[in-house]
């Protein structure tokens, strides 16, 4: 087993880069608990991402993820795989600097196009414009922010979460 993590390992990244699965993986190589912000909330509230951005609003779902990073990071959670847009608030961007090592697990809008089209989960963001093109605009929005808030970039195209999460570990200097 590796050493823990000396701060929380904080996952972030374009929907489709993997950071749930990645997360996993890590927890279960580092022997430590993950948090995945967008499956909390939807235990909490009781509905899906979709449903709830429905229902309530983004504004809402984001002031609602970032009183979960918030929670679990109080916890002592050691791995957080975070919502796609939590670097969209200013406050949580300051907070994963602060408190967490933060990955970005970069990914092309192609290859998150084809992870997030064979994937179950709707996309509240890519209703009504699936594919690359859209999310391509995300990543053009995204990009500074999760290069400000990221201590080290993963590039996540073509590889499997194990091989994701051996990466991320040898970028933050953990690696066998």
């Amino acid at each position: 087993m590796r050493p823990v993590p000396d701060r929380p390992i904080a996952l972030i990244g374009l929907m489709g880069a993997g950071k749930s699965s990645v997360a996993r993986v890590l927890g279960e190589r580092l022997g430590v608990a993950v948090a995945d912000l967008d499956s909390m909330l939807e235990a909490e509230e009781g509905c899906t991402v979709a449903e709830l951005f429905e229902r309530a609003g983004e504004a809402y779902f984001r002031r609602r993820e970032g009183e979960l990073l918030t929670l679990v990071l109080a916890a002592g959670i050691q791995i957080v795989a975070c919502g796609g847009g939590l670097v969209l608030e200013p406050t949580h961007r300051t907070r994963l600097r602060e408190r967490c090592r933060v990955v970005w697990l970069e990914v092309s809008p192609e290859e998150a196009a084809r992870r997030v089209a064979r994937d179950a989960v709707v996309r509240p963001l890519l209703a009504g414009a699936p594919g690359s093109g859209r999310l391509q605009a995300i990543l053009a929005e995204r990009r500074p922010l999760y290069a400000e808030t990221a201590e080290v970039r993963v590039p996540t195209d073509g590889r499997t979460p194990e091989r994701v999460a051996d990466a991320v570990l040898e970028a933050l200097g953990m690696g066998a």
